[in-house]
């Protein structure tokens, strides 16, 4: 298994524990003290299960199982298009988990610039994706002739 898929479906892994700890928070009783941030963290749960757990597992394995293109340290072709994307999406994560419950509290200033900069962040990593994977999607089958 190649590196760059351990580190995402481990991150994913991480990511899901810690939606599941929120989602146990958003379920208690509102008469439990909780911060006010805590409580208006249920759009950042829902982005840690769905980009944090469910994206990060279909790219690390995506990126390990999808045909090869190449032979030998090469075969999935270069991969720093991958390793960009995992970067990018985590810190672009990170900045949402932090700046969308503060944002919700204190609404404009610093935390509004930091949830742009974090969709931009996953954006790219997306596309940083992409850029890599599309040329290994591709029929394995070569075509058949056909006979008259």
């Amino acid at each position: 298994m190649p590196p760059v898929t351990r580190w995402f479906i481990k991150s994913g892994l991480l990511y899901f524990i810690a939606a599941m700890v929120v989602g146990l928070l958003l379920v208690l009783p509102s008469s439990f003290p909780l911060p006010a941030a805590v409580r208006a963290m249920t759009p950042t749960y829902f982005h840690m299960l769905m980009v944090g757990w469910v994206t990060q597992l279909i790219f690390g394995v995506a990126f390990w199982m999808f045909p090869t293109i190449g032979r030998g340290a090469q075969k999935r072709g270069d991969e720093r298009p991958v390793y960009a994307s995992f970067w990018l999406l985590n810190v672009g994560l990170a900045l949402r988990v932090l700046a969308e419950p503060l944002n919700s509290t204190s609404p404009g200033g610093v935390w509004g610039w930091l949830l742009v900069v974090s969709a931009l962040l996953q954006w790219l990593a997306a596309l940083a994706y992409v850029v890599h994977i599309w040329p290994r999607v591709r029929d394995t089958k070569k075509p058949r002739r056909l006979e008259k």
